[in-house]
């Protein structure tokens, strides 16, 4: 069996809702791990505008789970009555399913994808996920603004978004690509991205760091009235 991670997002609107959902990432951690099949898991909020900000945004949240197959995964979110709950109070929701392909480093201690022996070619995404030494918290974050706005313009970027666990201090950030080349390209140009790479390398910024891509299976739901995947048909 080849392991699927899912990574749900749920987009709230209104203070009842919004509130109901901060609870939840409390509630959760005791529900969430009584669905049955769920491996890894992790609740996640985000940052305003794309997430990638130091100032938490009460409506957005994430949910990330590990899963032994493919169909599993699918029955599992999207028929098990605790996603159901989230559906139901978010204004809209979409799910990405995803094959690992890459991983390296560690996730709360654990190395938590069980990668394929063949990465596939076609549409990929990238994972990011570090804890930051709270002695280097303002360099981090006065670097975040400009890699947002590089990547913004990056017509190759299908879709992006920056979440976490514990605002400030533990830091998630997810993007999809058309294809490896379109997201090393990006990766390679000089500019805030690599001088932060370097930035981080040189001081030690991370306690904590993994970097992973996976394959992109499948999706459920729609973010912002639409299918990001659909956009990467008219991607090189």
């Amino acid at each position: 069996m080849t392991q699927t991670v899912s990574l749900s997002f749920f987009r709230f609107s209104g203070p009842g809702s919004k509130l109901w959902a901060f609870t939840m990432m409390g509630v959760s951690r005791i529900l969430l791990p009584r669905v049955p099949d769920v491996g890894f898991w992790k609740l996640c909020g985000s940052g305003t505008g794309e997430g990638f900000t130091p100032v938490p945004n009460t409506a957005v949240y994430a949910v990330l789970c590990t899963w032994p197959d493919a169909e599993t995964a699918k029955t599992r979110v999207e028929g098990e009555k605790f996603f159901e709950r989230y559906r139901r109070r978010a204004v809209e929701s979409w799910t990405v399913y995803l094959t690992p392909t890459q991983s390296r480093g560690n996730w709360a201690g654990k190395q938590p994808f069980e990668t394929s022996e063949e990465p596939p070619e076609g549409p990929l995404a990238a994972l990011t996920r570090a804890t930051i030494k709270p002695s280097v918290l303002m360099k981090f974050w006065g670097r975040v603004p400009d890699i947002s706005k590089r990547i913004g313009l990056d017509e190759n970027v299908a879709f992006k978004i920056g979440i976490g666990e514990v605002p400030w201090f533990h830091q998630v950030t997810f993007s999809i690509w058309p294809s490896s080349r379109a997201m090393a390209e990006f990766a390679r140009k000089d500019g805030p991205h690599a001088q932060a790479i370097r930035a981080v390398r040189e001081g030690a910024w991370f306690r904590e760091e993994l970097y992973a891509r996976f394959a992109v299976t499948g999706e459920h739901g729609a973010w912002e009235g639409q299918s990001p995947l659909e956009k990467l048909k008219d991607m090189p």
